[in-house]
């Protein structure tokens, strides 16, 4: 008896030590220290661990009367004990914490609209922690409980609400326990789904009528306030739950559910709950048959509310410029009522037309009056949200054909022309949609990349309502671009006299060139010839031509209205040297008297001219042809006078002409021509004092002025400067001539210009290039260049660059932004020089000289085919050149070597020069990048395990370190995925399978029951390219290719993981499993897929490709390499009965094989172990459900049906002395 009273002393003042240190924790309850916090918290821990209290402590301190902060850790207490401490629990204990659980639920909290939020919700997982462990088996009457306790009052029955909806999330969303309690539970709610769904509605009715009776009654004001919380509380339950049950709950009772929540719409208190549960509802996918009642929401009642919720969608209208409130809850409710009816146009879109023969809804015009509605909101987010439903509906094979959907149509263009105008920047306050903006865009970058996916969704928008009202369409075009071209642009003027890029006539012009574009690209193909407006067209271009403009931006928008309207000139070709002349004028375009520095967007209207040129020669040559003459001497005149073209507007231009010679069709011509046009150019750069420049870097840092020190003031004439124009302009203009420069795609016309000159073994012909001569000449300063470039980068070739430029190989701003992927800065550049800095000059020059040496080199191979391919020693000269001095070309350099040239190169090589050009090069690259990218990565794993270690206060470093360290990262990690891509490139040739079935029609019971494991198609089979096989011939080869992809599977780069193991590995692996490989080789091609699952096995998708990896190793050479068995067995908590039981079924073919799915299965569990955790993962406590017996067992029947008594029916029919039958 005395040690009974002891125990219990002592377990007393085990409880008044916690209720002091509870006060030293909250200030409720005493004074809080901050130097005891750690103290206090350690406590708390072990306490929760370790202490036979929890339950009583927290119980008491669970207890209403205390504040609700007190309160909310009593009730966590018992969550923890649950969730942690319940399989050590007594069975009286269990039942004394649920009968204590479902007291706090009657009586242990305050009225509904007193009590705290979080209490609720704790509350509520303590039952479902419960409830997870114990039900249906050990708590069969649950149900009833919680029905019963649904009826003492509000407050009880909103947090029977809270349970059922986080017993749902928890089972089927979430999933977190395991399978076995899992299909218990959920077979289990399946089961008694009618009734939870007839309770869910009955107590939706009852509280939504209450709410309605009292909610206009001042003296009733707080019962209507709670029995509208339960209406909300009832309609999230329902949303947790319609997201899986059987589409027949849904649509049971003519969609009587629907409807509910379709009135609910018009309650403000309740309008946003109740478009949540129709977005979900309506949103399931399915067997057609079973979404065929959700075309009752077509009905008069349903679609009346919906049409009434979207037509109030603005609200009162604002006047243009000025603000309007936003209402947080409103608009979310908009956004949910907007994708309602996306979702419900989806299910129309399905249905109408296919096999279950849906027809027309008589009310589609109410359906489409309120999706225009949303369309025509000031909001982007909702515009942007009904743009693929449009589109869907104007591209329907049956509902186009309805009169309401043509009308429509135009309404929809008329809505297009306000929507394209870009306005509604979040930083601006100059249209109703900004207020909206700031509401969901951070920033006017956002906004910005969000618009420029709106403009483009639109304008594919007004292409499919353009095929259906194309005469109408282009009549809002042609008024359109009237009305700008009569409009006065003066303006919204800055004070330079010039327009911005916010000014409304640049907005409007920009907006309507995005239209006329459009409109005119799909009216060529709706109307026959003879309907085409002609006439209408020519007078239209006829007025643009002659529209003049001396601000840069408009003028941009006018050549964007000249291209649109070209392709029509074919029909008045006696206009085409009116547009001609406009377009060469335009590409000397200077507003400004002043010689300072063009503008950026001065410069951008000259490139928008010669991209217009060069658009215009590539697709309609035939007509530019007979002008061609004209042409010509128009451009050497514009060379030879004092227009100050830049190096890049001539090559553009020398392009274009190239570009109107191949409709020469004769190879002597276009050769004569390509010879004079590149006279001058070639005499520059084969020059010896050229190629003395191109040969010594020291000579070529001298050339370009790397090696002197400029500053920003100076103005006298740049002599480095004209140099470095002198290389840009050789370069592009021979990479155009080079390019552009094609034989006639019809041999017949090749052969009898004189293109062809023979044929491949395999019949294929045999070309040559006009251009070839000139680019053969061209090659060995080239080379030259390439390998000086290369030099630069050497510590002795940096330490010649001046002061000035000695950050001239770094990467540029805007490229690093690029790669680090930040925003690029939304500012007015248009009137700023467009290199601000020396610095920046000298950057932006070695960087696009860098990328045109390799673009010409990967163009020539598809370009002069046989003729750069025959070369002689060209292997030699491209590693000698290329390869030169790789060690100390940078990330950022390398990547378009690889890019830009070696994929060219190997996608345009024929067969017969793999073993003798593509081999000698790749085999070494293979064996340097192996090497330069496991360095890096080392280093990169080496920096994340060291600031992993050292605490957060210790690591003092700069801003700009760690940028400049992420920069790297990220370099390297690009870098490797261009190797990837390019090794996929050349050996690995994908065969897609056959589609698939439909993938909505997927049964809905196998995708409840598993979520996990969604259908997909079949995997795509990988083979050996023709260059992959010459490869593999190669022991060095294929060894390096193997170590390299192997190696890389531990890099931290989970995507480039992913793809090396599912597309790269065993496909080369595959080709040498039979020839006789080291055991070693086997077993570190194997251990490393096990590091790559301890890297990147946290990651579902890793983890799948790297077993199914690891699975195919080990099944195809566990027979002959029993080393890998030993491996296996140091694998972490191996099952050894479970590995031997898969070596047998595997090794001895007597024994009965399972299927393909559960032998995966079985081997994904037995290198479970191996598997890493996310740093998020590793310090978790694990909990653990226990299983309880299966309530669902599928037993097998022991009794032949036939001698059952059941069968004496079928057999009597059998029976001739039965013939009564």
């Amino acid at each position: 008896m005395s040690v009974k009273k002891s125990s219990l002393k002592r377990s007393n003042r085990q409880f008044g030590l916690f209720v002091v240190i509870i006060g030293s924790r909250f200030p409720k309850w005493g004074t809080r220290t901050t130097t005891s916090t750690p103290v206090v918290m350690g406590f708390f821990e072990e306490f929760k661990e370790k202490s036979a209290l929890c339950i009583p402590c927290g119980l008491r301190l669970a207890d209403k009367a205390h504040p609700a902060i007190i309160r909310h850790f009593g009730l966590q207490i018992l969550e923890h004990v649950i969730k942690f401490r319940w399989n050590d629990m007594q069975q009286q204990e269990k039942v004394q914490v649920k009968d204590c659980t479902m007291e706090l639920l009657l009586n242990g909290t305050h009225p509904i609209l007193e009590e705290e939020s979080y209490i609720k919700d704790v509350l509520s997982r303590v039952v479902v922690e419960m409830i997870k462990r114990e039900w249906p088996q050990n708590w069969p009457n649950m149900l009833e409980e919680m029905e019963s306790l649904s009826g003492q009052g509000e407050a009880q029955t909103e947090l029977v609400m809270l349970i059922l909806l986080r017993l749902a999330e928890d089972v089927i969303t979430f999933q977190s326990l395991p399978q076995q309690r899992r299909r218990d539970i959920q077979q289990t709610l399946s089961q008694n789904m009618e009734s939870i769904f007839s309770f869910l509605m009955a107590i939706l009715h009852l509280n939504i009528e209450d709410y309605r009776k009292l909610k206009g009654s001042p003296e009733h004001e707080v019962k209507a306030r709670a029995y509208c919380r339960v209406a909300v509380a009832t309609l999230n339950t329902l949303a947790g739950y319609i997201d899986w049950v059987s589409l027949v709950y849904i649509t049971s009772g003519n969609c009587r559910l629907l409807e509910s929540l379709c009135l609910l719409l018009s309650e403000p208190e309740l309008q946003l709950e109740a478009a949540e549960c129709l977005l979900i509802a309506i949103s399931r996918k399915g067997r057609l048959e079973e979404r065929k009642p959700f075309m009752l929401l077509f009905d008069d009642v349903a679609i009346n509310y919906i049409l009434s919720a979207a037509q109030s969608a603005d609200g009162p209208t604002s006047p243009e410029g000025q603000t309007v409130e936003v209402v947080e809850r409103r608009y979310v409710f908009l956004k949910r009522l907007c994708q309602v009816l996306c979702a419900l146009g989806s299910q129309l879109i399905s249905l109408v037309g296919s096999d279950v023969k849906v027809e027309v809804p008589a009310n589609l015009s109410k359906y489409l009056e309120a999706l225009l509605a949303f369309t025509t909101h000031s909001s982007l987010f909702l515009k942007l949200s009904t743009l693929p439903t449009w589109a869907s509906v104007f591209r329907h094979e049956t509902l186009p054909q309805e009169p309401v959907v043509v009308d429509v149509a135009v309404k929809y263009l008329r809505t297009a022309t306000t929507n394209l105008v870009k306005r509604g920047f979040p930083s601006r306050n100059d249209h109703p949609s900004c207020q909206y903006s700031r509401v969901d865009f951070d920033s006017d970058e956002d906004f910005n990349s969000v618009f420029n996916s709106f403009r483009a969704q639109l304008g594919e928008g007004v292409r499919c309502a353009c095929r259906l009202v194309p005469s109408q369409a282009f009549q809002m075009a042609a008024l359109w671009l009237q009305f700008q071209l009569d409009s006065d642009s003066a303006t919204s003027k800055t004070g330079e006299g010039l327009c911005s890029l916010h000014s409304l006539p640049v907005l409007e012009w920009d907006a309507e060139s995005v239209f006329m574009e459009c409109v005119v690209s799909q009216l060529l193909k709706s109307l026959d010839e003879e309907k085409i407006p002609v006439d209408q067209s020519m007078e239209l271009l006829q007025a643009v031509l002659k529209y003049n403009t001396k601000d840069p931006l408009i003028m941009s928008c006018v050549l964007t209205n000249v291209s649109a309207l070209f392709p029509l000139v074919k029909h008045r070709l006696q206009v085409l040297p009116q547009v001609l002349c406009k377009l060469f004028e335009t590409v000397t375009f200077e507003p400004q008297e002043n010689k300072g520095p063009r503008t950026r967007a001065v410069n951008n209207v000259r490139r928008h001219a010669c991209s217009s040129i060069i658009k215009i020669c590539r697709d309609y040559p035939q007509f530019i042809l007979p002008c061609f003459d004209m042409f010509y001497n128009h451009v050497k005149e514009m060379f030879s006078s004092d227009t100050a073209l830049t190096h890049m507007e001539k090559s553009a231009l020398m392009e274009s002409l190239v570009l109107i010679s191949n409709e020469l069709k004769d190879f002597d011509k276009q050769k004569a021509f390509i010879d004079e046009l590149l006279a001058s150019v070639m005499a520059d750069w084969t020059s010896d004092a050229m190629k003395q420049v191109l040969s010594d870097p020291a000579a070529f840092l001298s050339f370009v002025g790397a090696d002197q020190v400029v500053s920003e003031q100076r103005k006298d004439i740049d002599s480095a400067g004209l140099n470095r124009g002198r290389l840009g302009f050789c370069l592009n203009a021979m990479l155009g001539a080079a390019k552009r420069a094609r034989w006639p795609a019809d041999l017949d016309a090749a052969k009898a210009g004189g293109f062809v000159v023979g044929y491949t073994p395999s019949g294929s012909p045999i070309y040559r290039n006009p251009c070839a001569g000139q680019f053969l000449a061209f090659l060995p300063n080239l080379l030259a260049l390439v390998k000086t470039q290369n030099s630069l980068f050497t510590p002795e070739n940096r330490a010649r660059l001046s002061e000035t430029f000695t950050r001239a190989h770094d990467v540029m701003d805007g490229d690093r932004n690029l790669v680090l992927g930040l925003a690029h800065p939304l500012v007015d550049s248009y009137d700023a020089p467009t290199f601000k800095t020396n610095i920046e000059r000298m950057q932006g020059f070695f960087s696009q000289q860098y990328d045109t040496c390799f673009h010409l080199l990967g163009n020539a191979g598809l370009s002069l085919q046989q003729e750069f391919f025959n070369i002689d020693k060209l292997a030699e000269e491209i590693s000698a050149s290329v390869f030169f001095s790789l060690d100390h070309v940078p990330d950022h350099r390398l990547r378009p070597v690889i890019r830009l040239f070696l994929r060219q190169m190997v996608l345009s090589c024929p067969v017969e020069y793999h073993e003798s050009l593509l081999c000698p090069l790749l085999g070494p690259l293979f064996n340097y990048i192996l090497q330069s990218l496991n360095m890096k990565w080392q280093v990169i794993n080496q920096r994340t395990a060291v600031n992993g270690e050292e605490d957060e206060e210790e690591v003092v470093c700069q801003e700009s370190q760690v940028t400049q360290e992420m920069l790297e990262e990220q370099l390297v990690r690009l870098l490797t995925r261009e190797v990837l891509d390019f090794i996929t490139v050349s050996c690995i040739s994908r065969k897609l399978p056959e589609p698939a079935a439909n993938k909505e029609e997927l049964d809905e019971e196998d995708a409840m029951m598993d979520a996990t494991q969604a259908s997909s198609t079949a995997p795509p089979t990988e083979e050996l390219t023709q260059l992959g096989k010459s490869l593999m011939k190669d022991e060095n080869i294929y060894m390096t290719m193997l170590s390299f992809s192997f190696t890389s599977l531990s890099w931290k780069d989970a995507t480039y993981c992913h793809r090396t193991a599912s597309i790269i590995c065993w496909t080369l692996l595959r080709q040498v499993i039979g020839s006789n490989l080291l055991p070693e080789a086997v077993t570190w091609f194997y251990m490393s897929v096990l590091k790559g699952l301890q890297t990147h096995g946290q990651h579902e998708v890793c983890n799948s490709s790297l077993s199914q990896l690891a699975m195919h190793i080990y099944d195809n050479l566990r027979p002959r390499y029993t080393e890998l068995r030993l491996v296996m067995n140091e694998v972490p908590d191996i099952n050894t009965e479970a590995l031997d039981l898969y070596d047998r079924r595997l090794l001895d073919p007597n024994i009965q094989k399972v299927g393909e799915k559960k032998r995966k299965d079985q081997f994904r569990k037995l290198i479970r172990g191996t598997v890493g955790k996310a740093l998020c993962q590793q310090f978790k406590k694990e909990v653990h459900i226990r299983n309880l017996p299966s309530l669902f067992k599928k037993v097998k029947p022991d009794k032949d049906v036939l001698s059952s008594e059941e069968s004496a029916g079928l057999t009597a029919l059998f029976d001739p002395e039965k013939n009564s039958l």
